[in-house]
Formats: structure tokens, C-alpha cells, sequence
């Protein structure tokens, strides 16, 4: 739950900017009051905290002390990433579950798909968007993968498919939408429907509010997660610029400051996030504790080391995402 200190600071910080701005008490009141009003008429509350720890720390984690092994894209080094081998893959490997991307095909399919294109991780090119389902499925998911001779012809799948296998070999599910507030909404909605199970069992996560927002607006009782990683607006994963211009730089890094200050402060409160996926350098144990005091797990994310994975199982006891559960790889962001 949002404490009391959260709320007057996050209250106190606007009333101050916007003092600054109008030169006017009475505006800054005001708007302050509608802030606060806005808040509690629309923010949605976190579900219980003993059903998010049902999908969050599930019994079946006690060989690795309650943590959760989430294989990202399905473990995309082991296998084709967002495949069904990559799926059994990750089972097979020890698993608890396994962190897939949601989009959509031009006919409206749900598919496990991470790029905007096929051209990264299949044999086809162009964007996702510009291709139908009976298209997408004559692409092989495994051409450019390092075990492409192993897993030869593997398909993407759609949503449904993904979902039926997860529940059969019982892993927990990190659904990771990318955008497509309005139809991912929709699409998991109807999995939630047709496979109740799911309630228990997995989590909805996205970088974008409005996909967490517009799910709990389609089912409040679905456990969400905000997916945050600092200076992403002006610095890629690895830390390099994304601007060539020090001016359009600079600004970008003004609004990372804004935009984590909102994640921390903010959005985490109107959407009810259950937890909040963080990369995995900006993780420590002060960290874990300033979320746990808000009612919200931390989720690190590419953990790919075995010193790393040590870290967090032992010191950090939280969740993580990893692209192998054999070997150590490079992260991806």
C-alpha cells in the first residue's frame, strides 16, 4: 500500500513545481488537491497480498529457497526464444517459469514475439504488423538462433498455444506486453476466462503504464507488474548515448529523471503493481526494502551469471529473469 510519507511527498514535490510555475498559492492547491483527488478515484488498489504471493513465491520454488528461475523469452540462449521449445526447454532445465513476449500479427493473432520485425530471430523479413498469422507460420522461429540445427523448423507460436504448455508443465508466467494496450488487454483477458488456473500462475507486465492500467481496467484480479530500467530514454542497455546531439541528450536525461521519479512515486500506485521488474544493476538489498515496504516484490532482470544468480538467490532473495539455466551468457536489456 502507498504509506503516508509516499503520498505527502509525492503531493508536497507538485505543489512545489507548480508554485514555482504559477507564482500562485491558490493554483497550486488546487491542482495539488486534483492530483490527490485523481488518485483516489482512479488508482486501482493491489490485489491481495496472499494471491500475488501465490504467482510471486509459489510453494513449488522451495528447492531454490522461494525464489523464482524465470527464463527470459523463454531462455533464449538455451533455445529459440518464444518458441515451444523454448518453453520445454526452460522446463526441462529447472525452471520455475518463464517470461514471454506478447504481439500481434496484421489479422489481430496474439504471438510470442519480442522485435517489431521478424528479421532478428526468423528466416522472414518486415515488420509484424505487415504479416498475417498464415504468413508467420511458414517462418522458421530457429534461423538465426545458435542452435539453429538442433531446433530447424521451429514455428512461432500464438498466445493460446504458449499458454496451454505453460500450464501443462506447471511454470509460472511472466506475460511481457509491449504495447497494444487495448488488444493485449483484450487477448489476456480471454486467457484469464479460459484458463482460471492462470489467476494463481502468472503476471502481466510491461514497461508501458497504460498496458498495466488497461489491465486492470479489463480484470482487476490479475496480478501486474511494471517494467522499469533507469536512463533507458537517454542511454541504451549497455550505458552508450542513444543521441549523437549533447542537447537532445541532456534533455532526454531530464525526462529519465521524471519518468523514474513517476515510476517510484506515481504509477506503480494508480496501476496496483504487484511487483516491479528492475534491470538488474540498479538492485541492492536497500532497494528490495523500499519496495517490500509498499507491498511490492522486486524482479531483477538479465541476471546471466552464476555469481550473479548466487547473489540474488542468497543475499538479495528476490526473482530473477535469466536468458540461460545452463550456462553463463551476455545480458540482454
Amino acid at each position: 500500500m502507498l504509506q503516508l510519507g509516499d503520498e505527502i511527498a509525492l503531493l508536497s514535490v507538485v505543489f512545489a513545481f507548480v508554485l514555482l510555475g504559477t507564482r500562485s498559492t491558490i493554483w497550486s492547491i488546487a491542482l495539488t488537491a486534483c492530483l490527490y483527488a485523481f488518485l483516489i478515484m482512479f488508482r486501482f488498489p493491489q490485489v491481495p497480498t496472499s494471491h500475488a504471493r501465490q504467482v510471486l513465491r509459489p510453494a513449488k520454488n522451495a528447492a531454490s529457497g522461494g525464489v523464482s528461475l524465470v527464463a527470459h523469452r523463454g531462455g533464449g540462449h538455451d533455445a529459440p526464444e518464444n518458441t515451444m521449445a523454448a518453453i520445454r526447454e526452460a522446463h526441462k532445465n529447472g525452471a520455475t517459469g518463464v517470461e514471454l513476449d506478447l504481439e500481434f500479427t496484421s489479422d489481430g493473432v496474439p504471438v510470442l514475439m519480442h522485435d517489431e520485425t521478424v528479421d532478428r530471430t526468423t528466416n522472414g523479413s518486415g515488420p509484424l504488423t505487415q504479416l498475417s498469422f498464415s504468413e508467420l507460420s511458414k517462418l522458421d522461429a530457429a534461423a538465426k538462433h545458435r542452435l539453429s540445427d538442433k531446433f530447424q523448423g521451429e514455428k512461432v507460436p500464438t498466445l493460446q498455444e504458449a499458454v496451454e504448455e505453460c500450464i501443462k508443465l506447471q511454470l509460472t508466467i511472466y506475460f511481457d506486453v509491449k504495447g497494444h494496450p487495448d488488444e493485449a488487454a483484450a487477448a489476456l483477458k480471454e486467457m484469464y476466462q479460459k484458463h482460471p488456473v492462470l489467476y494463481n500462475t502468472s503476471i502481466v507486465c510491461s514497461f508501458e503504464p497504460k498496458v498495466i492500467y488497461r489491465m486492470r481496467q479489463a480484470d482487476p484480479e490479475v496480478v501486474t507488474a511494471l517494467t522499469h530500467r533507469p536512463w533507458s530514454l537517454s542511454r541504451y542497455g549497455d550505458g552508450t548515448p542513444r543521441f549523437s546531439s549533447h542537447w537532445k541528450h541532456h534533455w532526454m536525461q531530464v525526462l529519465d529523471v521524471i519518468l523514474d521519479w513517476a515510476h517510484h512515486h506515481l504509477l506503480w500506485n494508480l496501476c496496483g503493481v504487484s511487483a516491479f521488474l528492475v534491470q538488474k544493476n540498479f538492485i541492492s538489498l536497500d532497494y528490495v526494502q523500499y519496495w517490500a515496504q509498499r507491498g511490492v516484490e522486486v524482479v531483477g532482470w538479465t541476471v546471466n551469471t552464476a555469481e550473479e544468480k548466487q547473489y540474488y538467490q542468497e543475499i538479495l532473495n528476490v526473482n530473477y529473469i535469466t536468458d540461460s539455466l545452463l550456462e553463463d551468457c551476455d545480458p540482454h536489456y
